[in-house]
């Protein structure tokens, strides 16, 4: 059966590489989907493999040289009895999230689901034998969740994976690899991915970074963009490259960082026009680390996705779920209060664009045509000056009790007259401009 499938995705596959990306022109279905991934403004990144039984962290396998053939054994002990794809959706549901991206094969090589290319896969190579991803797939799906799929450019664990600066002390065999072969699988594996699990929002690609060193290696994007595009042409593209998007992509990603800032070192590139996309962790560590548990405030996930949204960028929020396959009960309890803020603020949060007063100390604007949501998150004033020259403001009221707030017109816009300091998560006023 394997045979047989591999030759007709071998075709499929062959017939889709010469479609080159070359002046791009994304189809009328792909410019509707970068609209609606704009207007989600909130997803849920879920890092989870084999690594999670180690508890120490995805990148456990290079950060201690352990050998490929070794730490494959993990495989066979992997049975995370309580996952339940129907609580997942549901408590990211619960946060007001509204698109998952789930870590379909990371960097350590292991196949998150029922693959024909690989052995090592959770279905073939575990005692779980259960596929999470058509079960997550399914479920995303019943319950009105868009899913995005990561997918890793690098494997420290195939033989015919390119050495990149990461990965060197897993013990293979030939640091050249068999760029072809490895090729060809990561294309057939996304064959897969966009046949078998239903609609896909997008394909989150990570690891080009890993040959920064080897400037001239060509990872045959183009063929790779159009075979995607081709499967289904409303999946967005991202790259997780640390640089300005390349033709083909649909979306722009920011790692750790919000749009125009570089405090982490990976994000100094400049903002594109396509939609943005910021992905944070919830404590330290994208895979789960049982040491780690130095989770964000509530108030400061809140205020990431206020700024997110103010940059007109969404934010994408991680969790890494346990070995036994439970999400941290502090995660959990992070994405329900979460849901309760969003609850009464969503409205200035989904749909919105960056306002048209730009981020400051104080806070920032989100926007829905001529209303303006001012978000103030830490302001020592009982007054706001709002640079809004050339813009007429006819009312100003808070957003939760409609009350309204007095306002001045002043040299270059408005100040508001809030009565008191601000003393909430987020205090939100709304101004409807002429």
């Amino acid at each position: 059966m394997k045979t047989h499938l591999l030759a007709f995705v071998l075709l499929l596959g062959s017939l889709a590489f010469p479609l080159r990306a070359q002046n791009y022109a994304p189809s009328a279905e792909n410019l509707k989907s970068r609209q609606e991934f704009r207007d989600k403004k909130f997803g849920i990144f879920l890092h989870w493999g084999l690594y999670a039984m180690l508890a120490t962290g995805e990148w456990t396998m290079t950060n201690n040289d352990l050998n490929y053939k070794e730490y494959a054994k993990l495989a066979g002990g992997f049975y995370p009895a309580k996952f339940d794809a129907a609580r997942w959706v549901a408590a990211i549901k619960a946060s007001g999230a509204q698109y998952i991206c789930f870590t379909t094969r990371h960097h350590e090589g292991f196949s998150m689901f029922d693959t024909q290319y690989s052995d090592y896969n959770i279905v073939d190579a575990t005692p779980f034998k259960r596929d999470v991803l058509k079960e997550l797939a399914d479920e995303c799906h019943k319950q009105g969740i868009r899913l995005h799929l990561y997918y890793s450019h690098i494997d420290w664990y195939r033989e015919d994976a390119p050495w990149g600066r990461t990965g060197r002390g897993t013990g293979r065999p030939n640091p050249a690899g068999d760029w072809p072969s490895y090729y060809r699988f990561m294309n057939n594996q996304l064959t897969e991915l966009l046949t078998n699990y239903g609609e896909i929002g997008a394909i989150w690609f990570d690891g080009l970074w890993d040959q920064d060193q080897n400037p001239d290696f060509d990872w045959q994007l183009p063929e790779q963009y159009a075979l995607i595009h081709k499967l289904q042409p409303a999946c967005l593209i991202g790259n997780n490259h640390h640089q300005v998007p390349f033709e083909g992509e649909d979306i722009q990603i920011f790692e750790r960082d919000l749009p125009g800032e570089n405090k982490a070192g990976l994000s100094g590139q400049d903002i594109s026009a396509l939609p943005l996309e910021t992905c944070e962790t919830m404590n330290g560590m994208w895979g789960y680390k049982i040491t780690d548990q130095n989770y964000k405030s509530t108030k400061t996930l809140i205020h990431y996705l206020v700024k997110a949204a103010g940059k007109d960028a969404n934010l994408l929020m991680n969790v890494g779920p346990q070995p036994d396959g439970c999400l941290p009960e502090v995660a959990v309890q992070r994405l329900a209060e979460m849901g309760e803020w969003m609850k009464v603020y969503g409205e200035t949060i989904y749909g919105t664009r960056g306002g048209c007063v730009a981020p400051h100390p104080w806070g920032v604007t989100t926007q829905k045509g001529n209303r303006l949501f001012v978000h103030i998150l830490d302001l020592q004033d009982k007054a706001l000056f709002l640079p809004l020259e050339g813009r007429q403001v006819k009312r100003a009221f808070a957003f939760v009790d409609k009350k309204p707030v007095k306002f001045k017109k002043v040299d270059g816009g408005i100040t508001l007259l809030l009565g008191e300091v601000p003393t909430d998560t987020d205090t939100v006023i709304e101004l409807l401009l002429e």
